[in-house]
Parts: C-alpha cells; sequence; structure tokens
C-alpha cells in the first residue's frame, strides 16, 4: 500500500464535536465549539479542552476555573458549527440557535438543555502549549437525559445519534460492529438434546 508524506500536525480522526459552555449569570455566558478534547483519567475522572487564547472564551473560563462540555448530536450539529464559527463578543449563541439555557449541579456555568450528556468540569490547572492552552480539568458532576436511560439501569448514548467531527467535516456515528472485549470472547455453545456440542 503506496504512502504519501503530510506534514506534521493532528491526524487523529474523528473527534468529539462538543459545545462547551462557560461563564456565569452575574458576569457572562457563551458557547464554544471544541473538537480538542477527550479523557485524561477515570480514576479520578479528567479531562481536558484545549482553546486559543485569543478565543472570546478563553478568559471566561480562566478566571471562572470552570465549564460545561456538552455533548452534540446530529439535530445539534448546525448549533455546533454556528458556535464555533460566530464569535460571543457579538451574537447571544444560546438565543440565535434557539438553545435551552439550564444549570448545572455543582458549577455555576450554563449547559444546553438539548444536550444528551452534561459534563460539568473543574479547572485544575492550564499548560500553555503554543497555539492552544489546554484546560485540564476534574469532573464533578455528570447530567444525562433521561430519554436514553433504558430499563437496566444502562445509558443508550448511541440513540441520541452522537456527532462526531473528522478533518473538517461533521458525521453522523454509524452502526455499532461490536462491544468491548468482542474480539477474545468466547463463543457459547449450542445445546442439542440437553448436551453441549
Amino acid at each position: 500500500m503506496a504512502k504519501t508524506t503530510w506534514k506534521p500536525g493532528n491526524m487523529i480522526y474523528p473527534l468529539p464535536a462538543v459545545m462547551v459552555t462557560c461563564g456565569t449569570p452575574e458576569t457572562e455566558e457563551n458557547i464554544i465549539t471544541i473538537a480538542w478534547t477527550g479523557t485524561i483519567c477515570t480514576n479520578p475522572p479528567m479531562t481536558y479542552i484545549s482553546v486559543r487564547p485569543e478565543r472570546h472564551s478563553y478568559h471566561m473560563i480562566k478566571e471562572q476555573g470552570e465549564f460545561i462540555i456538552n455533548l452534540t448530536t446530529t439535530e445539534l450539529a448546525k448549533a455546533t458549527d454556528f458556535c464555533g464559527v460566530r464569535s460571543g463578543e457579538k451574537v447571544d449563541k444560546f438565543q440565535e440557535m434557539h438553545l435551552t439555557k439550564g444549570y448545572g449541579e455543582v458549577t455555576k456555568a450554563p449547559l444546553i438543555v438539548e444536550s444528551p450528556v452534561n459534563i460539568e468540569c473543574k479547572v485544575e490547572r492550564i499548560e500553555e502549549l503554543g497555539s492552544h492552552h489546554m484546560f485540564i480539568a476534574k469532573v464533578v458532576n455528570v447530567l444525562v437525559d433521561d430519554m436514553y436511560m433504558e430499563e437496566t439501569g444502562r445509558f443508550a448514548l448511541e440513540k441520541s445519534n452522537p456527532l462526531v467531527y473528522s478533518h473538517g467535516g461533521y458525521f453522523e456515528t454509524g452502526k455499532q460492529i461490536g462491544t468491548f472485549g468482542y474480539s477474545v470472547k468466547k463463543k457459547k455453545r449450542k445445546k442439542t438434546n440437553g448436551k453441549r456440542n
């Protein structure tokens, strides 16, 4: 298989396209779309977002020390894109995109009610890496939409049609082709006349 040399850069795709909400009712509130985000640690639960210092939300997050990651869906694709290309200095993104504003239980930051998952975060430290500064944060609370809760207690996030971002495009997630550990899972043998084959 032939390969082409590409310039050094971030080519880890697809990524979650999330809307991060920040600010307080007493000061200013905003939404910023982020693709540079992910899991750092399970215990304690830690995450990160990387933000350019010139972005309008940067100083809000830095000064407040908290934010909420709102997972997105295909239904939220237009709002997700809009909140990434329009500045909160000029428009109220909640109003423009008809998003319902709510609030978390631990942080003062707003959240997006239409999002299936709202992850409340408190900043632990900031790494100034270059074009982006990384906000390393502890997850202090998670709110999930009851619509996707199954009777077994399982949260069926896949039913919300999660949105992902890949090299400049937004995509729906596809069909499930396996589960964690399926490659090594032993197959159950069929019973025939009360005996296992």
